[in-house]
């Protein structure tokens, strides 16, 4: 077959590549928060892969996305008969994908399983050309089509199985159109499978480092993905590569395979997504040998899409009238949604405070609510009155992430200026992003590779209250946000009471009398804080410096 340097006509950039983004580069990644209507994403990372793709497609770069098409999306977030959190799975259906025609099968656990794929045109959603694979097709049988059913499925077998479909089942797909990139990009490593397809294909190791560059997100060795290495082999991961080779060429020599690891052996290069996360891989990687060179992209998020379009005019002008007063408007916007969901009236002049992002307990949603006694007196204040919304999903299958929601809810009903929401997917993000005056961000420290959603917050005039960690590191300044000091980082208990006790600190003694008692302070750290985010976090900045340091 012979390989083309561009994509066959029907899949075609509808734009003359930049002249520095003319290098073709694919991007695999398990989900892609493009738009509301397609449900290919759980939270962070899909957001950030969504808002690459509509960057890279503002810049006019040779860049294609590959993903999977997810017959039931995530999940859908509803509440059972009592409000408590209900997970409910429903088949997502979507006319603007067009099917490509290309149908092929890839071998899954020593059964031929067929793959089509579908194609996202760039100009339905403003993104670069993009293609989703599913295995709910024709010649299936009922195991087969069940393995694109569920994003990141809680049963290990069928997850692997997944990453086969977007690895081997990826790079097998451009084989099969005729397209061979310069280089392969992983976004974390769930399409390892593909590099394996690439070893067979190339002949030499050499070969694959040379097109094959790796993003990891995760800041803790024991949170990468491992399996034993038999199972893996027994489920046809490595494409046909006889074991012996798969040691020699992954260096694995025990049976626990980690998947990130093997990555950064097979990779030329391989960034982290913040500054911070940089210098925690290269010190959590250090050990290991044979792994590449890594270097550190900072996540960013697409202005164009992200932020409203009155504040962002305002921004520019330095109009901080206009800024204060579209907040206003935000605000009332997102308050009917608290109406509905949860039957409370909110006031567009009270400071509203949200968290709103992936439950996970390192994340730790609840955090403030645990010293019960200062938060009761908080929620109560008259003199300097508060509004908090908590949003997001947890893991449908993790009980724990799935009880805290639900004792957050329960807690709601002893206030009326309290609510937690369902349905946290971009629709929501975005009335929340345009409707909270600060942001609260709650990680335990070197916990979060870099963290996304403040700064499509901050894009909407809310101001980032955090913990100092992830891409808050190389953002916040006392003129742009209010972030308290790290805290002892063990034992836990400790760790967390310090938290609480410096956030709550800083939230009654600065933030309530900054917002109430001087406005003008406030505003200015309103327009500095969308400034600063605007310099640097939007993700046009990512895209080029995946070129530039990258590929």
């Amino acid at each position: 077959m012979i390989k083309m340097k561009n994509l066959p006509e029907q899949f075609a950039h509808p734009y003359s590549f930049a002249p520095k983004f003319k290098k073709s580069a694919v991007y695999f990644s398990m989900e892609f928060a493009i738009d509301q209507a397609l449900k290919t994403y759980s939270g962070g990372l899909g957001f950030l892969a969504g808002s690459h793709m509509r960057s890279a497609y503002q810049l006019k770069q040779n860049l294609v996305g590959i993903g999977i098409l997810w017959k039931f999306g995530y999940y859908d977030q509803v509440r059972n008969t009592d409000n408590s959190m209900a997970v409910q799975f429903r088949e997502k259906m979507y006319s603007f994908l067009q099917d490509t025609g290309v149908r092929f099968q890839i071998n899954i656990q020593n059964r031929a399983v067929w793959v089509a794929t579908y194609f996202l045109p760039s100009t339905t959603f403003g993104t670069v050309p993009m293609f989703f694979l599913t295995t709910d097709t024709d010649g299936n049988d009922n195991w087969a089509r069940s393995l694109s059913y569920h994003l990141y499925d809680a049963d290990a077998s069928i997850k692997v199985a997944q990453c086969m479909i977007l690895g081997i089942g990826g790079t097998t797909f451009l084989d099969k159109i005729g397209y061979e990139p310069d280089v392969y990009h992983f976004n974390e490593a769930h399409a390892l499978s593909g590099a394996f397809h690439l070893y067979k294909k190339f002949g030499k190791v050499a070969e694959v480092k040379k097109h094959l560059v790796f993003t990891t997100h995760t800041p803790e060795e024991a949170g990468n993905e491992k399996h034993d290495i038999n199972m893996l082999e027994n489920m046809n991961f490595f494409a046909g590569v006889p074991m012996n080779e798969v040691r020699k060429i992954s260096g694995i020599t025990d049976n626990v395979f980690n998947h990130s690891l093997v990555a950064l052996r097979l990779s030329r290069k391989a960034n982290a997504v913040s500054k911070l996360h940089g210098d925690v891989s290269r010190k959590m990687w250090g050990d290991y040998t044979g792994i590449c060179e890594i270097t550190h992209v900072t996540n960013a998020q697409n202005n164009l899409y992200w932020a409203d379009e009155v504040l962002e005019k305002a921004r520019k002008k330095g109009d901080v009238k206009t800024i204060t007063s579209r907040k206003k408007e935000l605000k009332e916007v997102l308050f009917k949604t608290v109406a509905d969901q949860a039957g409370k009236l909110f006031k567009p002049e009270v400071l509203t405070i949200i968290w709103a992002r992936r439950f996970a307990a390192y994340k730790r949603p609840d955090l403030l609510t645990r010293d019960r006694e200062r938060f009761d007196r908080l929620m109560k204040n008259t003199k300097y009155p508060i509004q908090f919304i908590w949003a997001g999903k947890p893991y449908p299958f993790d009980g724990g992430a799935i009880n805290n929601f639900n004792q957050l809810y329960y807690l709601s009903h002893l206030y009326p200026n309290m609510a937690v929401l369902t349905g946290h997917e971009l629709n929501l993000s975005k009335l929340i992003k345009d409707g909270s005056d600060v942001w609260l961000n709650t990680p335990i420290v070197t916990r979060e590779a870099s963290g996304t959603s403040g700064m499509t917050a901050a894009m909407n005039g809310s101001l980032n209250f955090s913990t100092f960690d992830g891409w808050v590191c190389e953002f916040a300044t006392e003129q742009n946000s209010f972030v308290v000091p790290d805290a002892p980082h063990s034992p836990d208990w400790e760790r967390d009471m310090v938290d609480i006790s410096n956030m709550l600190d800083m939230l009654e003694n600065k933030i309530l009398p900054t917002y109430y008692d001087r406005p003008e302070d406030w505003q200015k750290m309103v327009l500095q804080s969308m400034n600063d985010v605007n310099a640097f976090f939007d993700a046009d900045r990512m895209a080029a410096e995946y070129y530039e340091k990258v590929y």
